[in-house]
């Protein structure tokens, strides 16, 4: 059965059945025009919102539906969690070829709804829309962070160290191998498919205010050095050597006589976190890494007043490699 044998209205029955139980902060959710949701006291609301495209960002002959919309959700939730806030609410929009399998649709929001049930997420809402192209998944999610707590990317300073949680590299390795027609290991598919967004490290972080400088690696380690340095009016000097890279994905782009450090560096979707903190906060570092020990903490490099980004190797020092970026000139 397709989502055009259906109808729009069953349609929406559908996933609303297979959508997680809401929280009590809903007062009004999906089936009316809009949703009404009940901020905390005393916390800020931190909105994000972003679209995954069939083609653009995901393959269904290489990424099931389930992770499609697991992916979905988790990217956002990254964003959250780059604030230090913790996610509340979420609203899902679907734009569908009319011949879209409805197990397809099934499997999307099981995705998602399965990721929203442990991250705490109530589901408010929506749109589903017919769609004369690729299928679109369009989040948006609304969360909480207490006031003066949160963190930007504009917050650090010269001299701050620059620590980075867990490893990168997976996620663009495992796309290179299926795009060379192979089948990456199931550790590298993971991080590709279906990306663990750091929403309880993030939320630390700012609770023990153990960061000044914060952001997610949704578009790579490069590029985030990158956005927060400049948003911070730094510089930054990457050790090669520190830069944790997932094993497996730095055997594979050894065995192909590339650079591991630089594949891994411009290679996107690894939805870890960059922290800039002062070395004098190193106490509260400590206290961060004894609450959150999953994903480690790596110190890669520090910011500096010379506005140059460095990648230090052997003594010797070269431009730092860029992220993705979708409109590249």
């Amino acid at each position: 059965m397709t989502t055009g044998d259906l109808g729009e209205r069953a349609l929406i029955t559908r996933v609303r059945a297979r959508l997680p139980r809401p929280s009590s902060s809903l007062v009004v959710g999906p089936g009316d025009d809009a949703a009404i949701v009940r901020p905390g006291r005393a916390a800020l609301q931190v909105l994000t919102t972003d679209a995954l495209v069939e083609g653009v960002h995901f393959s269904r002959a290489w990424c099931p539906a389930a992770s499609i919309g697991h992916k979905a959700l988790a990217v956002n939730l990254s964003d959250i969690a780059a604030m230090g806030a913790l996610p509340r609410w979420a609203l899902l929009s679907l734009a569908l070829p009319a011949d879209t399998a409805v197990d397809v649709v099934d499997g999307l929001v099981d995705g998602l709804s399965a990721l929203a049930t442990r991250h705490g997420v109530t589901v408010a809402g929506g749109n589903i829309t017919r769609s004369p192209g690729p299928i679109v998944v369009d989040v948006t999610v609304g969360g909480e962070v207490a006031q003066r707590k949160f963190i930007t990317r504009a917050g650090a300073f010269p001299g701050d160290e620059l620590w980075l949680s867990g490893t990168i590299g997976g996620a663009h390795a495992a796309l290179a191998i299926l795009e060379s027609g192979g089948a990456p290991p199931k550790a590298l598919a993971s991080r590709l498919h279906r990306p663990t967004p750091q929403v309880r490290l993030g939320a630390a972080v700012a609770a023990h205010r153990a960061a000044r400088g914060l952001i997610d690696l949704s578009d790579g380690l490069g590029a985030a050095i990158t956005q927060l340095a400049e948003a911070s009016g730094c510089g930054a000097r990457i050790d090669a050597a520190a830069v944790p890279v997932e094993p497996e994905a730095r055997a594979w782009w050894t065995r192909q006589g590339l650079d591991p450090i630089r594949q891994s560096l411009s290679g996107g979707e690894d939805y870890e976190l960059l922290l800039a903190v002062p070395p004098r906060w190193g106490g509260r570092l400590r206290h961060l890494r004894r609450q959150v020990t999953d994903p480690p903490l790596t110190r890669i490099g520090t910011l500096t007043r010379a506005r140059t980004l460095l990648l230090s190797e052997a003594g010797t020092d070269a431009p730092l490699p860029s992220g993705f970026e979708h409109f590249h000139p």
